[in-house]
């Protein structure tokens, strides 16, 4: 017996936590894997398809200059019609809570085909922050029949809203993704980060991006990232700025032209995992870089409300340092005239994985069909 497994992704963040996933899956006999990519970003997936070798077999190519999320959704969702009736997959495997997962998830719905969630279970509760991820991974939810959740918290958010089955604890596969980005002698190809003084100077990694810190809360973060550096010789931050515009006019407004504020172009994957695993600590309302820079051994300061990432907060890798510019500035400052404090965040243990998340997955899969005769022992 022999089952089609069919991967469904559409930006960098999904595309560098499901690359191992698709490498696992063609290992594995009795297992077919197939991939899909929506382009929801494009210049960015690209770069991560080709640090991992992955070669998508439908590639629907949706990017568009000032795409709308109704403009994505609707794409990807009529765009998956006619890859789900050419490849009929016996199951679909979409990632996280971007809308190519959601549409994703949809669309094998409409057609009676299993879905697996990858990255399951994350909540923050508030259904317009993060926005829309936090509605798209809640309605995949109740769409998917299995469920890969990073942790037991995870897993206990799906319990409490009704799901019980096709539940697996399996920690986080961007764990598993660092062991093949990450080197020691890696070179950077954007010559800035190979001429930096990693070990005199404090480097502060910084990502700021979601679309609900438009506004007020950007201005905010960028004001207290500059006080930052203007009240702290020693440090230098490094802003790989992303490609939205309202993200780079607000970068340019308040933190160009400074002599220790590096704003640079997005890096692909290799880069950004390398340079974390340099820097001094990480400040970001990114949710992957809270569970990739712990696993580096370095402090994530949250610039959001929230977090659908508790088990970091819980174990002290993580604090949430909010949007508001005095708590940025503070909490910054504290990481950067306080050894304790600092040390306290760097030598906390990571939550989020062993590097075997991609294996459990699909012995879980292989379960599922009949292919193995237990399912994996869960991520403890």
């Amino acid at each position: 017996m022999s089952i089609r497994v069919m991967t469904i992704f559409g930006t960098r963040p999904e595309a560098v936590k499901m690359a191992p996933l698709v490498q696992a899956l063609n290992s594995r006999a009795g297992i077919e894997g197939l991939c899909c990519v929506t382009a929801q970003h494009r210049e960015m997936l690209d770069s991560v398809l080709d640090i991992f070798g992955l070669k998508p077999d439908y590639d629907l190519n949706i990017m568009e200059p000032r795409q709308t999320l109704s403009s994505i959704t609707s794409k990807c969702l009529l765009g998956m019609e006619s890859v789900l009736e050419d490849a009929k997959p016996d199951l679909v495997l979409v990632h996280g809570d971007t809308s190519t997962t959601f549409a994703g998830a949809l669309a094998a719905f409409y057609r009676q085909i299993p879905v697996g969630h990858v990255e399951a279970g994350l909540r923050t509760y508030d259904r317009y922050s993060p926005f829309p991820e936090e509605m798209n991974r809640s309605l995949v939810g109740r769409i998917a029949a299995l469920h890969f959740c990073p942790t037991p918290a995870n897993r206990d958010n799906l319990t409490r809203e009704g799901i019980r089955e096709g539940l697996f604890v399996t920690g986080n596969t961007v764990i598993d993704a660092l062991k093949t980005t990450v080197r020691p002698d890696f070179r950077f190809s954007t010559p800035l980060l190979n001429q930096l003084d990693y070990e005199k100077q404090r480097i502060i990694l910084v990502t700021c991006h979601r679309r609900e810190n438009y506004g007020a809360p950007i201005a905010q973060i960028m004001t207290a990232l500059r006080r930052l550096a203007d009240t702290h010789p020693a440090a230098a931050l490094v802003y790989p700025v992303h490609l939205s515009p309202v993200v780079r006019e607000a970068a340019g407004r308040y933190l160009a032209n400074h002599p220790r504020i590096h704003l640079i172009d997005p890096l692909d994957v290799a880069e950004m995992h390398n340079l974390m695993a340099r820097c001094s600590f990480v400040m970001t309302d990114s949710g992957g870089l809270q569970e990739e820079a712990p696993a580096l051994g370095k402090p994530v300061l949250v610039l959001r409300r929230e977090t659908e990432r508790p088990e970091a907060v819980a174990a002290g890798t993580v604090k949430l340092a909010g949007v508001e510019e005095e708590a940025v500035f503070r909490m910054g400052a504290e990481l950067l005239e306080d050894p304790a404090a600092y040390a306290a965040m760097a030598h906390a243990a990571n939550p989020y994985g062993d590097g075997q998340a991609c294996r459990r997955i699909v012995d879980a899969i292989a379960w599922h069909f009949g292919l193995s005769p237990q399912p994996p022992a869960p991520f403890a």
